[in-house]
């Protein structure tokens, strides 16, 4: 599995971080998934090796415009493109008022179907093909939502001792065994795929959540996750200053929620642009409070990293 940032800021842009917008998909496939598009998204794409007719889905987690500005823009760069591949559009209800009102004010006509889905009716509907999907409500000033994404399908590995022992030599039985075919041999013995594979490792799993001032309410699904991607905006000395109005979650917050669900990955994003890489107030001090908090392995994000997760459950950032 895979992911890369397309803006890492709040609220707005930079000059060295975008809003939110992240890629995510299967190594195994081309097909992925956008999760917000704040504005300007499209143009982070331009930079990277994803593009716009293999987009499957968008999810939305949340209707502020540094997650949802940008969309528009993209689904008329990908109708110029000539896409004219089925996409899913998903978040929440008034998401789709959004769109139409765009769409009917500017004239804007697709050259490919959109189907939306309302996050609330989400959870079972199969809309990507390498990964289950299930929303958890978060705690915002409007509805925001994290999306979990798992495996679909747990490659299996051959027991080639059992078949060794059983006097089954390796070539295209093991074949058709690793693929779960069941195999009748010349001597007539019919050998069951189940029996010959070993148990199926555990299938991934990424959280991506929106704005929220309650990491906590991610506990239970985070227990069984190997990366949650959460927002870190400020410091809890510069929380206490902005109040709790804007109901942003700290460093301290998400490292301590991340810490009790037993973690082994999490990667802050969202930060407010009172933080930069050098000056009175850095970036550091977001990643000081959280490691105060939280000792597995911490990732800060910036724009276009890429990080893949392995079989094994180890997070990588990687060129």
């Amino acid at each position: 599995m895979e992911f890369q940032f397309f803006g890492t800021g709040s609220g707005t842009p930079s000059k060295t971080r975008n809003v939110s917008g992240l890629a995510l998909r299967s190594r195994a496939s081309s097909h992925w998934a956008l999760v917000d598009c704040g504005e300007g998204t499209q143009h982070q794409i331009l930079r990277t090796r994803w593009s716009l007719h293999d987009l499957r889905a968008v999810f939305i987690t949340h209707l502020h415009g540094d997650h949802c500005y940008g969309l528009p823009g993209l689904l008329v760069s990908a109708g110029m493109l000539n896409r004219t591949g089925h996409l899913y559009v998903v978040g929440p209800a008034p998401l789709r008022t959004y769109l139409q009102g765009v769409m009917d004010t500017t004239e804007l006509g697709l050259p490919f179907p959109i189907e939306f889905v309302d996050v609330a009716l989400l959870d079972g509907a199969e809309l990507l093909p390498d990964f289950h999907v299930r929303p958890t409500t978060l705690s915002h000033r409007i509805p925001s939502f994290a999306y979990s994404f798992t495996e679909r399908t747990v490659e299996r590995k051959l027991d080639s001792a059992r078949l060794e022992a059983a006097g089954v030599a390796p070539g295209e039985a093991w074949g058709r065994l690793q693929r779960g075919e069941d195999v009748r041999l010349a001597d007539g013995r019919v050998l069951r795929a189940l029996e010959f594979l070993l148990p199926p490792r555990k299938a991934r799993k990424i959280i991506v959540a929106g704005d929220n001032d309650r990491p906590e309410l991610l506990l239970d699904e985070a227990r069984e996750a190997d990366v949650l991607v959460h927002e870190a905006t400020y410091t809890d000395e510069v929380l206490r200053k902005v109040g709790p109005g804007p109901q942003h979650s700290s460093a301290r917050m998400t490292a301590s929620a991340a810490a009790a669900a037993g973690l082994p990955n999490l990667v802050l994003t969202h930060f407010s642009p009172r933080y930069q890489d050098e000056g009175a107030l850095t970036i550091q001090a977001i990643e000081d409070e959280a490691r105060s908090y939280y000792d597995g392995k911490l990732f800060l994000a910036r724009d276009f990293d890429r990080y893949v997760l392995d079989r094994q459950g180890k997070l990588a950032i990687e060129g």
